[in-house]
């Protein structure tokens, strides 16, 4: 995984080693990973998400998260797919 100005963000690992990648209907690959940076005695542990370019080449972007972060995205993810699915009516639309 590189960074903006092409340079590496440092060791990363397959989150789970055999899972495919996600590419979405846009195309873009969405990749999480474990991203270990700093000195063995101060290692520094982030999980790395990588969103790939679209069909059309334009770039991707990456972030580098904290576990709990990384929770906290999961929270919102699971909460905004689960009321894409199962919409509640809005009382005051008409």
């Amino acid at each position: 995984m590189a960074t903006a100005d092409g340079g590496r963000l440092g060791r990363t690992e397959d989150g789970h080693a055999g899972e495919p990648r996600l590419v979405t209907m846009c195309g873009r690959r969405i990749e999480v990973r474990r991203l270990h940076l700093g000195r063995p005695e101060r290692p520094v542990g982030r999980i790395a998400l990588a969103v790939g370019e679209d069909r059309s080449g334009e770039p991707g972007v990456w972030a580098a998260l904290t576990p709990q972060e990384a929770r906290g995205l999961a929270r919102m993810l699971l909460l905004e797919a689960g009321a894409m699915e199962h919409p509640v009516a809005d009382p005051f639309s008409r």
